[in-house]
């Protein structure tokens, strides 16, 4: 979980190579309206998200339910998105990659192709409540490089997700 341009993909895929379970991209679950407005610079609302939420969470609901276990980058920004995501997989463990918004900002201004634009990330900051002391999950610094990040995170889950 995370803001746009922390490097949430780039984690998840080497995460989830390393403990060899799949990978789903949250990007991929997005009804093409919701895309539009973000292309068009519109933040999405609360509305616009559950559905794409509550499709999230029936792909962790799936792999937990057969034990497969699995991979997953969302921004998961508010509180009540991730009770979305608990409610449908109540063992998620969040990992939220967390950095200053000038990294961010120049990661996110050297990326292409993505439907993101630099304009959305003040929106992405404010909309950001950090995990409570009661969520499952794991802050990390996005400084280090991503490898280290995903070995970092590996030994945290114990090579389960």
């Amino acid at each position: 979980m995370g803001v746009s341009g922390v490097g949430k993909t780039t984690v998840a895929v080497l995460l989830a190579e390393r403990l060899g379970l799949p990978y789903a991209e949250a990007d991929d679950f997005h009804p093409p309206a919701n895309i539009a407005r973000m292309r068009a610079g519109i933040p999405l609302d609360d509305a616009d998200r559950l559905p794409w939420l509550r499709a999230l969470g029936a792909w962790l609901g799936d792999r937990a339910a057969d034990g497969s276990g699995g991979v997953i980058t969302c921004s998961a920004l508010k509180r009540g998105y991730r009770d979305t995501l608990r409610a449908a997989c109540p063992g998620v463990h969040f990992l939220h990659l967390s950095g200053s918004h000038e990294l961010v900002a120049a990661r996110i201004a050297g990326r292409s192709g993505h439907f993101m634009p630099p304009s959305l990330l003040d929106s992405q900051y404010a909309a950001l409540e950090p995990l409570g002391p009661d969520e499952r999950g794991t802050v990390l610094d996005v400084g280090p490089p991503a490898e280290q990040l995903a070995a970092e995170a590996a030994q945290l889950l114990g090579g389960r997700a």
